[in-house]
């Protein structure tokens, strides 16, 4: 082989092997960065980690909001059909959050199976549901009794 080729070849094989590794460390070291979605009937079965922040995605539950009134702590459950879970969130929450809205949270699943909720994010408008929400709903036959009268289309 003639040298020059040899030594392109070499150069070649050495930026393969870095690029590999910066991409492997890099996905390595952002693992614990990433906001897995769970449906509620996943987390409430149990398949979602504990302490971990996660994003759980459906609508609210009518009649399950309770807001304190001295201070932003507010409690409230939400159902994708098949479950319903419980949900903590101290801050100001969308001017269209509300019964029977859409919504996703991300937050950490503590021991007794509640949503400490840290970002509380509701659908923009009538005809919206985050895809998330619109596939796990979609996935239930109860999806209907969940949200009377919305569209999961995105």
């Amino acid at each position: 082989m003639h040298p020059v080729r040899k030594q392109r070849l070499l150069l070649v094989l050495v930026l393969v092997v870095v690029s590999t590794a910066i991409v492997g460390l890099g996905a390595y070291f952002m693992r614990n960065y990433a906001d897995y979605f769970y449906p509620v009937s996943k987390i409430v079965a149990g398949e979602a980690p504990l302490h971990k922040s996660i994003r759980a995605g459906g609508c609210v539950v009518p009649g399950s909001i309770v807001a304190a009134s001295d201070r932003l702590h507010t409690q409230f459950v939400i159902t994708d059909g098949a479950a319903r879970l419980k949900v903590e969130y101290t801050g100001l929450l969308p001017d269209i959050f509300g019964d029977g809205e859409a919504a996703v949270i991300t937050g950490k699943l503590n021991d007794e199976g509640v949503l400490i909720a840290s970002q509380v994010l509701a659908k923009h408008d009538e005809n919206y549901v985050p895809p998330e929400v619109a596939q796990s709903m979609s996935d239930t036959e109860r999806h209907n009794e969940a949200c009377k009268g919305m569209n999961y289309g995105s």
